[in-house]
């Protein structure tokens, strides 16, 4: 019998671990569950017998994967997967997956949630602004990007949209205007919302050029990855421009700067929150699982992100 482990610090939320059991023990696969575990020790003990592994944030390390004698696959539940070292795993025959799509809504209703947020002052009583009319650009057209445009619309903005690897016709035909260039994106956007991943070539590359050209009152939504910021750049952009406003669902590592400087411009959430809603965390997890019995019993690397 092929033994599945899910491991997270942060826990799936109930309904969504009963459902993974429910699938895999159906299909004939066993189930641990590590929870809330607070040492590598705990993880590297789980991970020694298990098959497969489903993660959430969780660090997949060459150690982990190394002390995985019979991993097959590990599957990161959400997007994002620079949680696990790829290289490690491929060295060692392990197939990565993600479960794209299955957290783009949550994603996306936050990353207005927090615009509204920050558009109306906090909530503080005092006349804000609306979102009506403005001008959003969407950087990185993928799933999250696709449903921030679909929001966005309904609060009848004016949508635009760069991505290098997006087909034009597809984006154009979604109602929203396909622009050549992140320069031309952060020049004509009062607020830009960011879905890029982490990695050598999109860290620290959103910085002081891009934001300091954005247009008067411009907003960098940032609910993709704090790497990508270039954040002494942005520090200075914002020292320079009184205007600019900054908000992520992860703080930055120079929160305090923020704090020091830039009162009533900018908002960070406590924790990365983006899919941090019980459907998202649901549906994550179903995926994934099918994802883990479809891999062992058929060979589908459909959401292989490591080949």
């Amino acid at each position: 019998m092929a033994k599945i482990l899910i491991a997270t610090e942060k826990p799936f939320a109930p309904a969504a671990v009963d459902g993974i059991k429910d699938i895999a023990q159906k299909a004939n696969f066993e189930v641990v569950l590590l929870e809330k575990y607070d040492s590598k020790d705990q993880l590297l003990s789980a991970v020694a017998d298990v098959d497969a592994m489903i993660i959430r944030s969780d660090k997949v390390t060459k150690e982990v994967i190394e002390a995985g004698k019979n991993l097959k696959i590990v599957v990161r539940a959400g997007a994002g997967y620079d949680n696990v070292d790829l290289e490690s795993a491929t060295a060692n025959n392990v197939v990565v997956m993600n479960t794209p799509g299955q957290n783009s809504n949550a994603v996306a209703e936050l990353a207005i949630g927090m615009m509204v947020f920050l558009a109306r002052g906090g909530f503080n009583g005092k006349a804000g602004s609306e979102l009506k009319g403005k001008t959003i650009g969407i950087h990185a057209y993928g799933n999250v990007g696709k449903y921030v445009a679909k929001i966005a619309k309904g609060f009848d903005m004016k949508v635009c949209a760069y991505d290098p690897f997006a087909n034009k016709g597809a984006v154009e035909k979604d109602g929203v205007k396909f622009i050549d260039s992140a320069e031309e994106l952060y020049r004509t956007c009062q607020y830009v919302s960011l879905h890029i991943p982490a990695n050598d070539k999109t860290k620290k590359s959103i910085g002081y050029d891009l934001l300091k050209s954005m247009p008067k009152n411009g907003v960098l939504v940032n609910t993709a990855r704090k790497e990508v910021i270039d954040e002494e750049g942005l520090v200075k952009a914002m020292e320079e421009r009184n205007d600019l406003h900054y908000i992520s669902d992860i703080a930055p590592d120079n929160k305090d700067v923020f704090a020091g400087k830039f009162d009533g411009r900018f908002f960070f959430t406590p924790k990365k929150m983006g899919a941090q809603t019980s459907e998202a965390n649901i549906n994550a997890g179903i995926a994934a699982v099918k994802q883990i019995i479809n891999f062992i019993n058929d060979g589908d690397t459909t959401f292989q992100v490591n080949k």
